[in-house]
């Protein structure tokens, strides 16, 4: 009777959908084990004198993924033909299509190649014994063990940290990307291994490596893995968006953001367990065995603890609670124990966690005046803090002081704007927030109001109303006077305002700095506003903040500074006036086209003529140049078009090649609707972003936001090209674009066109403005 292949035996594992995660893990490595103890026999003729063959790494500890590589050693005491046997088990593995990692080496050149390599070091750790002789393996894998907890762990800890933190400045987090990598990402199966490792470094110290919860939530994404696996046909380990609904339904999670919300919660476990467990390192390498490599004493004499607070104590490297804090009695505790924690940047001590958790009950209500300046004192430490409330969170301790913080745990964001979960993004934005506080009168609202303010995305409906409705209350309860509570209340629902105009109206209009300063009513709010908004957009992303940004942000805030202290706004800069005269001078002499380029400006002036800001707008995007704004002035026959732009690639275009672009296409000798397909054909892939949702083209009118113009507010998926199809669009709608602002968001741009008619008025008419967005949306689609 033929021998089944490998590969059926695979197939018959995939096809049946009752076997999942580590359950199928470990029947195909037992399918793998029985198929090469076959080869091994035959090649021996039953023989295993002198031979051992050993399954090393993930293949070793039984988690053996649809597609994941056979790591084995096939070990030999002075075996006369290893060479023959070794060949008779590589080529049929081989054969089959399965990535194998092996080697044939005596026991002594196993641990000598442990020495010489972190990786064979780590793999044995998991190494067990497929086929052969025991008395060749037993004593191998023991000494490999003991080695690496005597000599080779000091060696190589080091350099596995060093090797940690470079793969997660690279691969980003588990539990906050969009599309994590469930194996190399901080959180990851492999963050999972570098715990084993520390574990079996220090197994007497197994209480500084929490691997009691780290096998469950390794669980989760060995789970995920296995279906990615089965449903793409090969090794495949980031959680593709595209693959999210499939695998939620196949796992049975209620949707794919349930699904996510699982795997932020298990990659934020995997991480704060092996970050805590690095932290703690002083515990389990002794300082002095650190510094000067002496060999690890037999006993580690423990610090005396000493009390730095009511409460609370250190004991060596770690913040801890004594015998006598009073966790049912003080609700400021877990905020001070986390707070002594950020200001030194220690960890807290799992003892004292697991104390809070069992006996610490939830707030009163409203909270005493102590509790709320910790939170704050907390808060304003900054970075530091994170770590520290991510600890008290590990025990569910957050929504003992604040039950609204429950439906914001893990929850995802599925946009590529964000980087973080709700929860996360909330303690990044307040530690950004404490970084600008010298810049506020209030800083404890600022805080405060930095890690609220999108507290409402955990509840139905839109964010920022149920985040008002929630702070009325959680201010309120936190002890806050009314007139602070309305200030937070008015930090939530004005949360995007600032960004928001700044990048979608006109500056220079005086009718959207009335407006932002009737929204935010005095200058205390108006200074907390523009904190918060650098500080949410950072927290949220390079997308989403930038010096283009912070720039428009700050000159909003200045000018609605101004107005609502009855000053003059401030006027434009004498020294652009002037530069654009001589421009307008150029092409009055010349004839043809003026171009100046001042990153982040390009200057265009040129004859007047119909249509001129799409065809500018074409040869921008012809040259890679990403327009953020657009202003446009005409007189006397010569128009002054002034673009803010972005270069997404490449470096700045060359002024006189733009120049006779632009003249090419004024005179009718550039095709540019021919260039621009073909240059958006050519960076189709490298600007397309995954998105949960499709997005649908809109497109607004808004009469009341300029006195003199009508705004247009255009969403839709950012394309090559797409500003010089809508600005042609309303070309020929007969309108005028008097200036632009134009947003991008991941993969959507909102951009929003001041547009008059030729005879300088609004369009006020139902029908025309109907028109007006049907030919815009159809330019836009």
């Amino acid at each position: 009777m033929a021998e089944v292949s490998l590969r059926e035996r695979r197939q018959r594992l995939l096809e049946r959908p009752d076997l999942a995660g580590t359950a199928f893990c470990r029947a195909y490595a037992e399918q793998a084990d029985e198929w090469l103890v076959s080869l091994a026999n035959r090649a021996t003729e039953g023989s295993t004198r002198s031979l051992a063959l050993l399954a090393v790494g993930g293949y070793g500890r039984g988690e053996l993924c649809p597609f994941s590589d056979l790591d084995v050693v096939l070990v030999h005491d002075g075996h006369r033909n290893v060479g023959e046997v070794a060949d008779a088990i590589w080529y049929p593995v081989w054969d089959e299509g399965v990535h194998l990692d092996h080697s044939v080496r005596r026991p002594t050149e196993v641990l000598a190649a442990a020495e010489g390599d972190l990786r064979v070091a780590l793999g044995l750790l998991d190494a067990r014994l497929v086929w052969g002789d025991s008395r060749v393996a037993d004593p191998l894998i023991g000494e490999a063990v003991s080695l690496w907890r005597t000599k080779l762990g000091d060696k190589w800890l080091p350099t596995l940290s060093e090797q940690m933190a470079e793969r997660h400045r690279i691969q980003g987090e588990v539990a906050f990307l969009l599309e994590p990598d469930l194996k190399e990402a901080r959180g990851g199966l492999r963050d999972a291994s570098v715990l084993r490792a520390i574990a079996a470094y220090a197994p007497k110290l197994a209480g500084h490596v929490d691997m009691r919860s780290i096998e469950p939530a390794a669980s989760v994404l060995i789970a995920i893995r296995v279906e990615l696996h089965r449903r793409a046909g090969r090794a495949l380990d980031k959680l593709l968006l595209q693959e999210q609904d499939h695998v939620a339904s196949v796992l049975g999670y209620k949707d794919a953001d349930d699904l996510m919300a699982s795997v932020s919660r298990v990659g934020r476990t995997i991480a704060w367990a092996v970050e805590d467990a690095w932290r703690r390192q002083a515990s389990w390498r002794p300082a002095r065995e650190q510094r000067f490599g002496r060999r690890r004493p037999r006993t580690v004499v423990q610090p005396a603890p000493v009390e730095v607070e009511p409460g609370i104590e250190l004991i060596g490297v770690e913040v801890a609670l004594t015998e006598a804090a009073g966790i049912v009695d003080d609700s400021s505790l877990p905020l001070r124990l986390a707070a002594v924690a950020a200001e030194r940047d220690l960890p807290i001590a799992r003892s004292a966690l697991r104390r809070l958790a069992d006996r610490l009950p939830p707030a009163p209500d409203p909270w005493p005046i102590e509790t709320r300046e910790t939170l704050v004192r907390l808060l304003r430490v900054g970075r530091p803090a994170i770590a520290a409330v991510e600890s008290l969170d590990q025990e569910d301790l957050v929504t003992r002081l604040l039950p609204e913080w429950a439906p914001v745990r893990s929850r995802p964001q599925r946009n590529a704007l964000h980087r973080f979960t709700v929860d996360r993004h909330l303690l990044e934005a307040a530690a950004n927030a404490a970084q600008l506080a010298g810049r506020v009168q209030r800083p404890d609202l600022l805080v405060v109001g930095a890690l609220l303010h999108d507290i409402g995305k955990g509840y139905p409906g839109d964010h920022t109303e149920a985040g008002v409705d929630l702070v009325g209350r959680i201010g309120v309860r936190m002890g806050f006077s009314g007139r602070d509570t309305d200030v937070l209340v008015a930090m939530v629902r004005h949360h995007l305002l600032l960004p928001d105009v700044a990048t979608r109206r006109d500056l220079d209009d005086p009718m959207t700095i009335e407006r932002v300063a009737h929204a935010v009513g005095d200058p205390v709010t108006l200074e907390l506003l523009g904190a918060l908004a650098e500080a949410d957009g950072l927290a949220t992303g390079s997308a989403a903040w930038g010096p283009w940004k912070a720039g428009l942000v700050a000159e909003l805030v200045a000018r609605t500074r101004a107005y609502l202290g009855g000053e003059p706004l401030p006027a434009v800069d004498g020294r652009v006036a002037e530069s654009q005269a001589r421009l307008v001078a150029e092409v009055r002499e010349g004839g043809g086209a003026a171009v100046v380029l001042d990153p982040p400006l390009v200057t265009v002036a040129a004859p007047d003529r119909p249509g001129l800001l799409a065809s500018v707008a074409g040869v921008l995007a012809l040259h890679g140049l990403d327009v953020r704004s657009a202003d446009a002035t005409s007189g006397d026959g010569v128009a002054v078009e002034v673009f803010a732009v972005e270069v997404q690639r490449g470096s700045w275009p060359d002024s006189a090649r733009l120049r006779e672009d632009l003249e090419a296409v004024l005179d009718d000798r550039l095709v540019l609707e021919e260039r621009l397909a073909a240059r958006a054909r050519a960076y189709a892939g490298e600007r397309r972003v995954w998105t949960a949702r499709p997005i649908a083209p809109q497109v607004l009118t808004d009469n009341e936001a300029s006195a003199s113009s009508t705004v247009l507010e255009i969403r839709a998926p950012d394309e090559i090209g797409l500003l010089h199809r809508v600005t042609q669009a309303l070309f020929d709608s007969d309108l005028d674009v008097v200036s632009a602002r134009m947003s991008t968001f991941g993969p959507e741009v909102v951009d929003a066109f001041y547009v008059r008619t030729a005879t300088g008025e609004k369009v006020t008419d139902p029908d025309r403005i109907r028109s007006v967005e049907a030919a815009v949306l159809s330019a836009v689609r």
